[in-house]
Formats: structure tokens, sequence, C-alpha cells
């Protein structure tokens, strides 16, 4: 594979990522209930754990530890052997081995175009609309405000 090939292959991979982990458990089983879901093992079987979460003031300042956080985990190997990983905020095991399992499936040329149609499209459409419905929503409260000048003086 040329390193283009492995770019864009890597972009899609983490594009599905974004969508999946921003995405609840019951949207993302919906949709694979919709596809021949392939054998698969668990690697890893779900588990949960914490992660120390990092900040900066303002951006650029020196990094700190701002707190913790709870995720879950989990790792898949297809019987084709691509191996997936899967991890997102909170304590939903189901959810970090559905998204390990469609990672897995990102990855095989058999069923890369089948998940990318059937779960990721319509869960990123879900979530652009839905974002664009909290933009509207925002920008239908939004004040400008403007400072008049006295004519006096």
């Amino acid at each position: 594979m040329t390193t283009t090939g492995r770019n864009s292959k890597q972009a899609q991979r983490k594009a599905a990522m974004a969508v999946l982990a921003h995405s609840g458990a019951a949207e993302i089983a919906g949709h694979l209930a919709d596809i021949a879901v392939p054998a698969h093992e668990n690697l890893r079987e779900p588990e949960n754990g914490l992660v120390m979460l990092r900040g900066r003031i303002g951006g650029d300042g020196a990094p700190f530890n701002l707190g913790e956080a709870t995720v879950s985990r989990a790792a898949v190997r297809l019987a084709t052997g691509e191996v997936g990983f899967g991890y997102t905020l909170g304590r939903d095991a189901q959810k970090a081995r559905m998204i390990a399992l469609c990672d897995a499936m990102v990855q095989s040329t058999d069923f890369s175009s089948e998940v990318e149609a059937k779960v990721i499209a319509p869960l990123r459409a879900a979530m652009l609309a839905e974002r664009n419905r909290k933009a509207e929503e925002t920008a239908a409260t939004r004040v400008d405000f403007y400072t008049m000048v006295r004519g006096e003086g």
C-alpha cells in the first residue's frame, strides 16, 4: 500500500472513530443490526478505567493535571485478521466493544464500504443534524450589543 493510500485509510478510520465516539450506544447498535457482523473474537474484554485529563491555561500555558475521567475500552479481531480498538468516555463497555468492532470492519476491504454506508454515514448525518439544530437554537437567543454615542460635547 502506498503512503497516500495508507494516509487516506487512516483519515477514514479517524473520521469513523470520531463519529462513533460521539454517538449513543443504542444508535450504534441499531445500525449494526442492519449489517451482517463478521466472525470476530475479543482480544481485550471491555473494561472500565481512568485517564488523566491535562489542561493549559489560556491554551498555551504550562500543562497541568486537570482531573480524571472514566473511560471504557475494548479490542476485537476479525476472523480475517483486522484488529479494532474502541475507547469511549464513561462506563459503557458494550459501546466500547461496538466501536472496536466497527474500527476493525472499517479496516477490512470486505466490510469497509458496508459499515461506512450503513453505520457511519447515518450516524454522521444524525450528529450533524443535531449540531445544526443546536446552532440554530443558540442563534435564536443571540443578542447583539452596541454602544450609542451621545450627541453632547
